[in-house]
Formats: structure tokens, sequence, C-alpha cells
């Protein structure tokens, strides 16, 4: 079976790249797969085919319709493709994105009436509409795959597709490799963190859309909690700048891009991430993982695996007071002697890279069928 897996570029800190690099290692396993990546640009290629396909480009506009019109000039080589990007005449397409619709109605909330008329005049936003939208229509499109409910009854009700060309298949994670023993209280020396200190971890990039505003001000009535926040963000002093006029910046690290994201969840006791819209970010499921509960958004796709209270508490992206309200019974659980970690754990633990392989391979034998 020759399998074609598009994406344009790759972010070593990016969710979808994370995805798309834990399927090929898998999938590339599988003697019945021949499996070629098509993209501009990929860093590391080990066990399986590379396609690069990079024509010039001057704008974001002919940046994304440049790739998608020479990507898909190969699609008819291949059995089937797998694209992660909105590029119409795709066999499957797996939405890690969400619905850009849906991302620009939530980003909304937070911008001024000045830059919300400015995004709508925008040339980049309606291509992306645009592209979205023949690809759900387009006549080779045969399965959706989602990462959560979330994206998949948001495109069932925008696009009409039908149940049978939808499906969920939740991202894997090595729960080996992400584990409650990373765990480590010495991890907390080089941050300058106490050493029995609740504290709070948020990992992303993109500061305003995932929430660090939310989280700063979630921690002002909660003096003994501490924050890290790790990630890259152009305007990571606007924030910095926050975290001083709130009065909590002695309890913050701003940590930056970390080359190894485990350190983090090593040196926390919970995830914070106030996102307005994700579909399902793969840090979810890695700080399960490591037995870290979850503060996140209606906006999260992973927000369905959170039970209130036992491993979690979900609140609005903007429910500031709702997020200092969760802290104080997630503070006073810990002292009550509450086994959050254990939760969180057993939440993620089914959802290995293997699952997620296997799933992946029934669908496409069930489309060769």
């Amino acid at each position: 079976m020759k399998l074609a897996i598009v994406r344009q570029t790759y972010n070593p800190n990016g969710g979808a790249e994370r995805f798309v690099s834990r399927a090929l290692n898998v999938l590339a396993q599988d003697a019945a797969l021949d499996v070629t990546l098509i993209a501009r640009q990929w860093e590391d290629a080990a066990g399986w085919h590379t396609l690069t396909v990079d024509p010039p480009f001057s704008n974001r506009v002919k940046r994304e319709a440049g790739f998608a019109e020479a990507a898909a000039a190969y699609f008819a080589e291949f059995d089937i493709v797998q694209s992660h990007e909105r590029i119409p005449g795709a066999t499957i397409f797996r939405a890690g994105d969400g619905v850009h619709a849906a991302w620009l109605e939530q980003y909304n909330r937070i911008q001024s009436p000045l830059a919300r008329w400015a995004q709508s005049l925008s040339r980049y936003h309606r291509y992306i509409l645009q592209a979205e939208r023949q690809m759900f229509t387009h006549p080779q499109l045969r399965k959706v795959i989602c990462n959560s409910r979330m994206v998949r009854d948001d495109i069932a009700r925008r696009f009409g597709l039908a149940d049978d060309r939808l499906t969920v298949i939740y991202n894997g994670v090595d729960t080996d490799y992400f584990h409650p023993r990373l765990r480590q209280p010495s991890l907390r020396a080089k941050p300058g963190l106490p050493e029995n200190a609740p504290v709070l971890a948020y990992v992303g990039s993109g500061f305003s859309r995932k929430g660090v505003a939310t989280a700063l001000r979630a921690i002002v009535p909660h003096p003994d909690v501490w924050l890290l926040v790790a990630g890259r963000d152009k305007h990571a002093g606007k924030f910095q700048k926050l975290a001083r006029t709130l009065g909590v910046e002695k309890r913050v690290r701003f940590l930056g891009p970390v080359a190894d994201v485990r350190e983090v969840y090593g040196s926390a006791d919970a995830l914070i991430l106030p996102t307005l819209y994700d579909p399902f970010p793969n840090v979810c499921v890695e700080a399960l993982a490591c037995g870290l509960p979850l503060l996140t958004s209606h906006g999260c796709g992973a927000a369905e695996w959170i039970h209130e209270g036992k491993n979690g508490w979900v609140r609005d992206a903007l429910d500031v007071a709702g997020y200092q309200q969760a802290i104080g019974e997630w503070l006073a659980g810990r002292a009550e002697g509450t086994d959050y970690a254990a939760a969180a754990r057993a939440t993620a633990e089914p959802f290995t890279l293997d699952r997620m392989a296997a799933e992946l391979q029934a669908l496409y034998r069930e489309l060769l069928r």
C-alpha cells in the first residue's frame, strides 16, 4: 500500500508535527505500508521516504497555495493520501488544526473591533476558509480524522458531512517516555522553584490564544502557587510585564522554548491551558500521562477527558474567577490527600502510540476494501 502523508513544514515545538512524527515512526515499521512524507521542509526523515516540495513564494497566501498545488500534483501516485494541510483532493484529511472558522470566532473574543475588522479583510484568512470548504466538499475526500469529538461535531455541523465520513482518533502518547516517575523535586532547582510549593505548568506557543494572561491572573489570590511558562512567543515581554503588574512576577518563570518538555512536566504538579481554541493539544495527553491533572477550557478537545475535580477542571477560556476557584479546589484536594496524579495517569494510559497506529491502519484497510 502506497501511503502519502502531507505536512508542509516541521516545527519541533508544533503539536501537529509531533503527531506526524509519531505516526510516521510507527507506520514505517509496517512492512505492508510504503510510506512517503510530502513536505516543504522536515527535520528528521529516518525510516520513510521524503518527497520535498518547495515552490518559491512571496507571501503567506502564495506559500499555502503554491505548496497545495505542487503537492496535489503527486496525489495520483499513491493509494491513499493523508493530508494534514487544507488541500482539496486528498483521500483523508486529518483535522489536527480544527476548523479555521471556529478558530477565528474564538480568537475574535480577545481582539479589538479594529483588529477584528482587519482580520475580516485578510486575504490569507479568506484563502484558508475557501480552501477548507473546497476540501471538505471534494469528491475524493473519503474520511476526516478528528482528534476530538468537539472537532468532529463542528465539521458535521458546518459542512454537512455524514457520520460515516468522520472518525475520531485521539493523539497517541508514549506512556513510558511520559510517565509520573519524571516528577522529581530535584528538577525544581534549575528554575529556582521551592521544593514543596504547588506548581502549575503552561506549555505552548501563542500566549494570547492559549491563555497565559488568564493563567497569570488565576494564581493571584493563591500566594503559594508558582507558574512555569514554557514556549515561544514574540510578545513574551508583554506577559512578563503583566506578571509584574499583577504582583506575581516572583512566582512565575518564563522559560522560553525548552529542549525537553519532560523537565517542565517533571517540575510541576498540574497543567493549566486556558486556551481559546485547541482541537486536542499533545501537551494535554503528555501531561496527563506524567500524572498532571489538567485545568483547561471548553474550547480544548482534551476537556472531553476531564472528570471535574478528579483529573482536572474545565472553565471558559476567559473565566479568570473560574480558574481561581478551580485552583482553590485543587489546593484543597491536595491538602486532603486526593491522588490527582493517579487519576491523570489512568486517563492517558489507554491512548498509546500502538493504539493510535492500530486505529490508523484499520482505517487504511477499510478504505482499500
